[in-house]
């Protein structure tokens, strides 16, 4: 069953590229068979735990092995459900000409992405970051504009150069242990020169791909020039990528490694990030790119929690993921309302928005929904994450951090409330506007609320993340 959600897509990817013609209908059909297939992985996790799959009956290291546990499973689903969201918001946001690329390129992303949450493989997680990456910079230049191709040439760029470091670091260890393989690696692995080498590098390339700050240089520019729904993925998605590989790494094969001064660097390059994101979001006049800069703020929040999770403490572990999730959720209706807008108006200038609240009053209310999770409001999945975050913080006794959190949730309302306020204001110019399909602007509005209501489940969820030790001991038997 695992096997498939690599196999769909890709396959589907071929067949929208050679039958143009029915490409949207494949495509829509290849994301709707995934989410039923991550649905089927569920009720298979929740009743038997974490568990391998071995491809092709040959297990490591001779042969390739799959995991599933609660942490992959999120991802998965996530993956499912924006893939699929977003690209019913696509079928009317791209012209005929740009669906011919849109659709194969969106199916080897999903691949992408599937293989990399499955693998248990260094090596594979450095295959399936290339065509990752390769996937986005070509989606980001899509629209074909001089600022895409600059936005998606230095994405290229900056994602070869991570993955160039990444493979440097799978060659020391491969060449220091003998395999590739996580679980075997993480009986093998010691504090010695070639770890600790393999493990700079392999850290660097992951969060210059995961753009934290000061890494970040690219993400605006890439965010501001693309497409929104790749804008959307952008963030929901690719960058969690990065960020699941170094989850993975440092809480199971880098823990010999670890001691308190990499969880200050962390946590000072995470709060940093918060407060230097929220500041830049704050002082924008273009909606992408205040939204860009609070993908940079929420990175490091993640990064904040990741800290706290490598000093030992599982209520980390729960604020990271939960972050994961409503962030996802969040940031991708914000970029697809910032679709909207452009389509709309044709620009995204926060002080021309002219009346949005009366004629788009779908939009606006879907990013008012998302901005109350971001902020962290009560009854939000933002909320949860953030005081899962504060609870660690508090219990760690890093008030530094506390006082990050507290600060970066009143900045970030700044932003919001900033651009709530320019939707009931009439602009100076009258401006010409084009009507949005009723599709692009429930598609957000349906992630919005699903960012809502990740606060009235908790408890369910929670149950679901933790199963297979999250902190990186591997439990399950092949």
């Amino acid at each position: 069953m695992e096997v498939f959600l690599i196999l769909l897509p890709i396959f589907g990817g071929v067949l929208s590229f050679l039958v143009p013609k029915f490409n949207q209908t494949v495509a829509i059909t290849t994301l709707l068979l995934s989410l039923f297939v991550v649905v089927g992985i569920a009720v298979k996790l929740l009743e038997g735990g974490a568990y391998y799959h071995l491809v092709g009956g040959w297990g490591a290291p001779l042969g390739i092995n799959l995991y599933i546990d609660g942490l992959s499973l999120v991802m998965l689903g996530l993956t499912a459900l924006i893939g699929l969201g977003a690209g019913i918001y696509a079928k009317k946001y791209f012209t005929h000409r740009q669906s011919l690329w849109f659709w194969p390129l969106w199916l080897f992303l999903i691949t992408g992405l599937n293989a990399l949450f499955l693998s248990q493989d260094i090596f594979n997680f450095y295959v399936t970051l290339e065509l990752i990456g390769l996937a986005s910079a070509s989606l980001t230049a899509l629209s074909n504009t001089k600022e895409a191709l600059i936005g998606a040439m230095r994405y290229l760029l900056v994602t070869l150069l991570g993955s160039l470091a990444y493979l440097l670091g799978v060659a020391l260890l491969y060449h220091g242990f003998g395999s590739v393989d996580m679980a075997l690696l993480a009986t093998k692995i010691k504090s010695v020169p070639v770890a600790w080498a393999a493990m700079g590098l392999m850290s660097a390339g992951l969060l210059l791909k995961s753009a934290l700050f000061p890494l970040h240089f690219w993400l605006p520019p890439a965010h501001a020039s693309a497409p929104a729904p790749i804008s959307a993925i952008l963030s929901a998605l690719i960058i969690k990528a990065s960020i699941y590989i170094q989850l993975r790494l440092w809480l199971s094969l880098f823990l010999p490694l670890n001691s308190f001064y990499f969880e200050i660097f962390f946590a000072l390059l995470g709060s940093v990030a918060v407060l230097w994101g929220s500041l830049l979001a704050l002082v924008q006049t273009r909606l992408k790119l205040l939204i860009a800069y609070s993908t940079v703020a929420q990175i490091g929040y993640l990064f904040i929690a990741f800290s706290l999770a490598l000093g030992g403490m599982s209520i980390a572990w729960s604020a990271l993921i939960y972050l994961m999730l409503s962030h996802a959720l969040a940031k991708s209706a914000l970029f697809l309302v910032a679709g909207n807008l452009l389509h709309f108006h044709g620009h995204d200038r926060i002080i021309d928005l002219d009346r949005i609240a009366q004629r788009l009053p779908l939009s606006t209310a879907a990013f008012a929904l998302a901005g109350v999770s971001i902020i962290g409001l009560p009854l939000s999945g933002g909320f949860i994450g953030k005081w899962f975050l504060l609870e660690a913080s508090l219990k760690n006794n890093s008030w530094g951090i506390t006082f990050v959190i507290l600060l970066g949730g009143l900045l970030a309302a700044g932003y919001i409330f900033k651009v709530l306020g320019f939707t009931f204001t009439k602009a100076a110019v009258v401006q010409k506007t084009k009507q949005v399909p009723l599709s692009m602007e429930l598609v957000p509005l349906f992630f919005a609320v699903m960012a809502i209501l990740l606060g009235f489940f908790a408890t369910p969820l929670l149950a679901l993340i933790h199963i297979g030790n999250p902190f990186g001991i591997i439990g399950a038997a092949p």
